[in-house]
């Protein structure tokens, strides 16, 4: 499961269609409503925020509204529930290592978005509010970029 600290827009149609997924996943996870996934880390800042639910819904808003950009076409109903205006914090190394992150899976997987990708401007998800800081403690595989 990786729910993305970078912006949905830099992610190829697999890595968006998978962003979906794993976003409904952690939803059903944040819910209660499974067994497996209640432990991964990458669900830590979202438990967090004052309202996780409503972080998760927010969150998916925004990939929901990048996929209609695209002319996907994402479930709305599975859209339902409290929204916030409340942002999660998040750190410049968490981003730029998720970005390094993205920029691996792409050179394999889809070169021209990965090239179009190293010419952007790098953006988070509006969910996050990006301050200093090095790689988040929970960032599994983060190693010496901490």
């Amino acid at each position: 499961m990786r729910l993305w600290t970078v912006h949905p827009r830099h992610l190829d149609p697999r890595g968006l269609v998978a962003l979906w997924r794993e976003g409904l996943l952690a939803k059903a996870v944040l819910r209660g409503r499974t067994r497996g996934y209640r432990h991964h880390p990458q669900l830590t800042r979202f438990r967090a925020h004052a309202h996780p639910v409503a972080a998760i819904n927010t969150y998916l808003a925004e990939v929901y509204a990048e996929a209609r950009k695209r002319g996907y076409r994402f479930d709305a109903r599975k859209l339902r529930g409290p929204r916030t205006g409340r942002r999660i914090a998040a750190t410049r190394g968490q981003l730029l290592h998720e970005w390094r992150h993205l920029l691996k899976k792409l050179a394999g997987r889809a070169p021209d978005v990965g090239q179009a990708a190293k010419r952007a401007r790098l953006t988070a998800h509006p969910m996050f509010r990006v301050g200093p800081g090095p790689v988040e403690p929970w960032e599994r595989g983060a190693g010496s970029a901490r």
